[in-house]
Parts: structure tokens; C-alpha cells; sequence
């Protein structure tokens, strides 16, 4: 594909398909890789997985509301996925593994502004007592653990 402007519609679907092509069997995934967990907090205590935190967080539990960080972030970003990969396909000349590793890295930033940006609902004055940082009223960012823990893997 050369660096020209793409005009429309088909130029823009004739080169997502270009791109598909050449990334092959593919993919990258983004988000809370197994593996990543909370250390335990009291000795004997299992790691807690952040998956399964960032899915309490997501979903909600019967204590604490829902705060879609993800869901919200996959709305409001997806719609320009697919040409960002045309793109970066382009500036790595066709590498289908350099163009998932940067189409990755681009989401895992997506996703740790959607987790800085929240703000609603609101931290209860319970939570705020508790919280690791006593009076912090930041949802979803305690310790940064899960904001840190948001990694890609490529898979060809």
C-alpha cells in the first residue's frame, strides 16, 4: 500500500482487507493477562488474580457498583481500530508482528486513559476510609495495580 490518502469508503475496505491478508493468522490480545495478580494480603492467602478485579470493577459485585472501564473505552475507540491497523501496517512495511505489537500498545493506552478518566460513580466514604490511600477519591485506581498490570500479547 503507498502513503497516499485513502478517498473513500472502498479505498479504505480494500485496504483493511490488504492488511487482514497480510497479518495472517494473527492476533494480539489486550487487557489482564493470567498470570498478572494482587499480592496476597495476609500470609496464607492465595495472589488474587486482576483479572478477576478488573471484572468485579466491569460487572459490580453485590457491594460495589458497576464501573464499565472497558466496555466504555471498547464504545467509544473501536470504530477507528481497523484503519489504525491499515495505518500501522503501512509505517511497518507489511510486518504483520510489528503491526499487532503497535495496534496493541496504541488499545493498552486506550484503555489505562479509560481507567484515569473514570470518575462515576463516585468512590462511597466508606471506600474513601479504606482506601490505600486514605481520602484518594479516585475510582478504579487504589494502588495502580490494575492500571499497571494492562499488558498485549501478540500470537501469530
Amino acid at each position: 500500500m503507498s502513503n497516499s490518502v485513502l478517498t473513500g469508503q472502498a479505498d479504505v475496505m480494500r485496504a483493511i482487507n490488504n492488511t487482514i491478508a497480510k497479518l495472517g493468522n494473527g492476533h494480539v490480545d489486550i487487557g489482564f493477562m493470567e498470570g498478572a495478580t494482587y499480592p496476597a494480603t495476609k500470609e496464607g492467602d492465595k495472589p488474587l488474580p486482576v483479572a478477576q478485579v478488573a471484572f468485579w470493577n466491569e460487572f459490580g459485585t453485590a457491594t460495589s457498583p458497576p464501573r464499565p472501564f472497558f466496555r466504555r473505552m471498547i464504545a467509544a475507540e473501536q470504530n477507528h481500530w481497523a484503519k489504525d491497523v491499515t495505518v500501522l501496517s503501512s509505517i511497518h512495511q507489511g510486518n504483520g508482528k510489528k503491526t499487532l505489537e503497535a495496534i496493541g500498545a496504541k488499545i493498552e493506552r486506550e484503555l489505562q486513559k479509560s481507567i484515569n478518566d473514570f470518575v462515576s460513580p463516585a468512590l462511597s466514604p466508606n471506600t474513601r476510609k479504606k482506601s490505600a490511600k486514605a481520602g484518594f477519591d479516585k475510582p478504579l485506581i487504589d494502588t495502580g495495580h490494575m492500571l499497571n498490570s494492562i499488558t498485549s500479547e501478540v500470537h501469530s
